[in-house]
């Protein structure tokens, strides 16, 4: 009633409040950032274990289960869900909204650390990570070719496209998805194996101990330095093929006696297509405090710019916006 009767007593008075509500509102829509989530850190926290060569009945008995009644009894629990799968465990856990999550993730890993000594040794360190409500692409760009392999493209991602996506205004950072990593790899005969009574164990300590640099010092005089470089790693396929499994005195028994090693990629297992065509694809993950609409723009500047500059045959298209 105060208002109104102050309205109209004075209209003057009311037509500047009600300007100045309109300008506040107006300077507040261009300042309002644009986000799908609020800007908060869910109280959630996630522990992936990777056990290779495991099947997921084993994955879940040895691991995941294991895992599960150390963390269920932590304080503030409200969901713990877990997902085993071949080589992987998955265990999510939520907490109540009262729970800090970084004290949570701490009590996380303390259990983790109690059941260390109850999991298989042969396991990858367990890794405890908060859930980041902004840690997901908010673009997928797809890049194809009829030319080139995704091993290739991988190569050209990592050497000049990663690093101009990067460098646009509120972007955090650049995943590449479906990529494929160079590697050498082995084809064992299992023939040839008995036949020279090598095992895959034999294999496994003649890389072990032959393809490994180490540091070898340095050579010093009164006036001069000189640093020493071993060169024992092996790099390409003839000289994995010239390794040494075993030295009999009177024979020796190389790689390529038993199999052969070839140039491939690090998992074959894996493979992402655009339009039925093998590729890769680049997701953007932007700044928790950045305009999502700005960085999308900025991105797509960035890539018709990117776009005249890669090798013919190569195409990049947005997947998802």
């Amino acid at each position: 009633m105060q208002l109104s009767r102050i309205s109209i007593k004075r209209p003057v008075l009311a037509s500047m409040m009600s300007l100045a509500l309109v300008l506040f509102g107006i300077i507040s829509a261009f300042r309002l950032p644009v986000r799908e989530l609020p800007d908060i850190d869910p109280p959630i926290v996630s522990v992936t274990t990777i056990y290779p060569g495991a099947n997921a009945a084993v994955v879940e008995t040895e691991v995941t289960e294991r895992l599960e009644e150390a963390i269920n009894n932590i304080e503030g629990i409200k969901t713990l869900t877990s997902q085993s799968r071949e080589q992987v465990s998955s265990i999510t856990i939520e907490f109540d909204l009262s729970r800090e999550i970084d004290l949570a993730a701490q009590d996380v890993r303390d259990r983790v650390s109690r059941v260390r000594d109850r999991l298989p040794e042969s396991i990858r360190e367990p890794v405890i990570a908060k859930q980041d409500a902004d840690a997901r692409p908010i673009i997928w760009i797809g890049m194809y070719s009829d030319r080139y392999s995704p091993l290739q493209m991988t190569t050209l991602a990592e050497r000049q496209i990663k690093n101009r996506l990067q460098t646009v205004k509120g972007v955090s950072s650049v995943m590449i998805g479906g990529e494929q990593r160079y590697a050498i790899r082995l084809w064992l005969d299992s023939e040839k194996m008995a036949a020279h009574q090598i095992t895959i164990l034999d294999v496994q300590r003649a890389l072990q101990e032959q393809n490994v640099e180490l540091p070898s010092g340095r050579v010093e005089n009164v006036d001069r330095e000189m640093t020493i470089e071993t060169r024992g790693q092996l790099k390409s396929p003839e000289e994995f093929n010239n390794l040494v499994l075993r030295n009999d005195g009177a024979k020796l028994v190389r790689l390529q006696d038993i199999g052969v090693a070839r140039e491939g990629v690090e998992n074959e297992r894996t493979i992402a297509r655009v339009n039925g065509k093998p590729c890769i694809f680049l997701g953007i993950i932007k700044q928790s405090k950045a305009n999502t609409v700005d960085v999308a723009h900025g991105v797509k500047e960035q890539v018709a710019q990117i776009q005249p500059t890669l090798p013919a045959g190569i195409e990049m298209i947005f997947n998802y916006d």
